[in-house]
């Protein structure tokens, strides 16, 4: 089963997928993404590690995430990757600019391969005005596109709003 969980800044979409991942009953890696690269940053990344069961594995990947959900995934397993809109910022901003390329094709190819249970969570960017940087508007632009080609290779989509999940594809949480 592979979950796409979307929503806003404090909408309850990583609550929601730690949820899942708790009640699958299997043993559960968490895959961050995030890197501290400010004490809000930082606190945001403490409040979360908080809030997970001690018992879950925690892996940091900002960039290689592909080959993380393959090295990791096994029948028994739960994968819950938060989040990959900051996995695409580390990429838009990493040295490499063919990089992004090259990963995001890694993740939409190996998705449909991976055993166990996969659950993404993502910000959901594409609901607001037009961004006036070039960055910031294609940084939107690639979110977007993204997740519509992961929303094609997963069972459910849920679009989570002020701690409510709204589904969009497959059947209900």
């Amino acid at each position: 089963m592979r979950d796409l969980i979307l929503g806003g800044a404090r909408s309850g979409k990583s609550r929601l997928a730690e949820r899942l991942a708790a009640e699958s009953g299997l043993a559960v890696s968490y895959i961050a993404t995030a890197q501290a690269g400010d004490g809000e940053m930082g606190r945001r990344i403490a409040e979360h590690r908080a809030r997970r069961p001690a018992h879950w594995r925690t892996l940091e990947e900002p960039l290689a995430l592909a080959a993380t959900l393959r090295s990791e995934a096994e029948a028994g397993r739960c994968l819950l990757v938060d989040c990959l809109t900051l996995w695409l910022t580390n990429l838009l901003l990493c040295d490499d600019p063919q990089r992004l390329d090259g990963e995001r094709e890694a993740l939409l190819e190996c998705l449909g391969e991976l055993p166990g249970r996969i659950i993404l969570v993502s910000n959901e960017t594409g609901l607001g005005v037009v961004p006036l940087g070039e960055l910031s508007r294609r940084y939107v632009d690639e979110a977007g596109w993204l997740h519509q080609a992961i929303a094609e290779r997963c069972e459910r989509v849920t679009f989570t709003v002020a701690g409510l999940p709204m589904p969009l594809k497959g059947e209900p949480l």
